[in-house]
Formats: structure tokens, sequence, C-alpha cells
């Protein structure tokens, strides 16, 4: 009897033993299941991205190395600050009413005033200053939708250098053509990254699948059409009473964007310190910042 109850718990033991063995290679093959299926996801994810950011020879590459670190800083943490500014001044200083903000955003430390232009981080921090619900929302779905993307691809560093040469030749270039007008707005530096992307797409146009290349351009055209029939209206229609801004900034963003943001993101697979067409890019920038200085110092209107 006791040889055959030792048997019977030799036979439990076992049972166990192998019970156990099956739940952890079931918890482990579960795990393999959501890994590979969080894998393909990336992975679809990254192809996507690829096909709208990149031309047909450097999408391989970019498959090859992709991920997600760092996550795309530079452009989220942008936009956070732009909306908590606004929210800012539509909320906490309420206005008459915060569809348009008047009054209260020329009172602003951060928009560029064209009185208070020896405060130089006025060139910079206007981009964090927004005129109405309708400017900061489509800033920010705009440069969330390209900039996101552009940042997975191209990195912070990168998409960040051509959105701040976009905001300082915005408000530089205000400062030469609407010189005695207010600038606020993240015009200069979305700008900056379509005219960038525009390029490459253009530039690269047969090497994208064509309906790929068609739909990009026809993107981009109507999102600037839209933008600058906003920034117009500011400009030219508003009520004498209201706050009339530049669009200047919309122009020379694009222009910085088209220059610069394009060999940056043309750059992709390559070392961009070692393009000379970089350096020509950048060179012509600070010529054209050197201009828009001695302008303000020596010959502005608003002098």
């Amino acid at each position: 009897m006791a040889a055959d109850h030792d048997l019977e718990m030799e036979d439990m033991n076992l049972n166990m033993d192998r019970d156990m063995k099956g739940e952890l290679e079931e918890e482990k093959e579960m795990r393999e299941d959501r890994g590979g299926k969080d894998t393909f996801k990336n992975k679809k994810v990254h192809r996507v991205v690829s096909k709208w950011m990149l031309p047909e020879k450097v999408q391989r590459t970019y498959l090859e190395r992709a991920n997600c670190l760092p996550p795309p800083v530079f452009i989220i943490s942008i936009s956070l600050a732009e909306l908590a500014v606004f929210i800012y001044y539509a909320v906490w200083k309420p206005q008459k009413q915060w569809i348009t903000l008047d009054t209260g955003i020329l009172e602003s430390p951060f928009i560029y005033s064209p009185e208070k232009r020896e405060q130089a981080w006025r060139f910079v921090s206007y981009m964090l200053v927004h005129a109405g619900v309708q400017h900061i929302v489509g800033n920010l779905i705009m440069q969330l939708a390209l900039g996101i993307p552009l940042e997975m691809v191209h990195k912070g560093l990168r998409v960040g250098l051509v959105y701040l040469a976009g905001v300082i030749a915005g408000s530089l270039a205000s400062s030469i053509f609407d010189p005695l007008k207010c600038l606020v707005g993240a015009s200069g530096g979305l700008y900056a990254l379509m005219g960038g992307y525009f390029m490459n797409v253009l530039v690269n146009f047969r090497e994208m699948i064509p309906a790929f290349g068609i739909v990009r351009l026809l993107i981009i055209i109507l999102i600037i059409m839209s933008d600058m029939g906003f920034a117009l209206y500011r400009r030219f229609f508003v009520p004498a009473s209201g706050s009339p801004v530049s669009f200047a900034a919309h122009i020379a963003g694009g222009f910085a964007g088209m220059s610069i943001g394009y060999t940056v993101f043309s750059c992709f697979d390559k070392a961009l310190l070692k393009d000379p067409r970089f350096w020509i890019a950048i060179a012509a920038y600070f010529a054209c910042v050197l201009f828009a200085v001695f302008f303000n110092v020596f010959l502005s209107p608003a002098n």
C-alpha cells in the first residue's frame, strides 16, 4: 500500500511539473506573439513614414535602422509650449472673445513688436503666441502632422535646426518688409518644414510612386493656400480696432526651408557637415541675417 501511495504521489508531481512547464511555454508564446505583433505594427508605421518622407532609393536604409529612439520630442515640446501660451492668454487673461485674440497678445513679452526690437528674444519667442483659435489649431495640426514623421526620419536636431531657421528668418523678414507691424505665430518654422519637404518631393518626384508624389504636392499647396489666406485676412482685412499682423514670416520661412531645409532633409544617409550644399545654404542664410540686422539698426522706419 505504501509503495502504491508513493507511486501515486510521484505521478501527481510529474503531472504538476508538466502543467507548470506547459503554462510557462504558453506564457512565453503569448509574449512572443505580443512582441511580434508590436514589431509588425512598428514596422508598418515606419514603412508608411518612409514612403511619405523619403525618396525610394533611401527607404530601405531607413527601414533597416528605423526606431523611435529618441522619440519626436522637439516638435511635440514646441507644440505643447505654443498651446500652453495660447491657453494662458485665452483663459487666464481672457479677451472680449478668444476666437481671434486682440489687445491681450499685443502686450505679451513674447510677441515681436517693432517698438521693442531691442529685446532680441522677441525675434524667436513670437512663435509661441498665436492670434486666435483658428491660428493655433491650424498651425498645430500642420506642424504635428508633418513634423512628427520628419523627426522620426531625421531626428530632432535636424528638424529643430530647420524649424528655428524659419522662425528667425520670418521675424527678420517681417522687420524689413513690414517694419511697422507686429508678428505672432509659428508659421515661419512651419513653412520652413513645408518648404524643405516640398523641395524634396519636387526634386525626387520621379523616384516616388506618381500618385504619392501628386497627392503630396496637392496637400502642401492646399495647406499653403488656406494658411496664407488667413494670414492675408489678418493683415489687410482686420478691423481698424483689431490687431493686424505681418505675413512676411510665411514667405521667408518657406525660402529658409527650400534652402537649408532641403539640404538637411536630402542628407538622410549622408554626413550633413560634409555636404558643400549645406555650407552654401548656411552662408547665404547668415548673409541675409547680417543684412537684416544692419537694416534694423540703421535703416528701419521703426527707428
